[in-house]
């Protein structure tokens, strides 16, 4: 952590909008060497804990860039929490499957894409 400081917004429209007292925490990340800062509301939790999720975070959109490319969803069918878990499940699972039928059958010079695409999977679009 570099610096942990209480502000207030001092512009026209931001200090009317939002008159209340925010946390400033600069923190330096000592893996990539870069200065973050962060705006939050929280006073109680330490510096170095707000500044934690930031990483997490980045994980998350690797995760989902991941996904966009190996799991074939194109779209989410439900809006739930439940819905968005059980399409990404049945997409893994079809996904961890066919990794262990290449395995198994000697497949590597096949990618899991092109053996999807062999098996015509699609568990995760829409039949008309």
């Amino acid at each position: 952590m570099r610096s942990d400081w209480i502000v207030r917004t001092d512009g026209v429209k931001t200090a009317t909008a939002y008159p209340e007292r925010l946390r400033r925490v600069r923190f330096r990340d000592v893996e990539t060497k870069k200065t973050l800062i962060f705006i939050t509301n929280d006073f109680v939790l330490p510096a170095h804990v707000i500044a934690a999720p930031y990483k997490a975070r980045w994980q998350v959109e690797l995760f989902f860039k991941w996904a966009k490319q190996n799991l074939h969803i194109k779209a989410f069918f439900g809006t739930s929490e439940n819905a968005v878990r059980t399409q990404v499940w049945i997409a893994m699972s079809i996904y961890v499957l066919t990794a262990i039928l290449r395995k198994r059958r000697s497949l590597d010079h096949l990618t899991l894409w092109h053996i999807s695409q062999v098996l015509s999977l699609t568990s995760c679009e829409k039949k008309r």
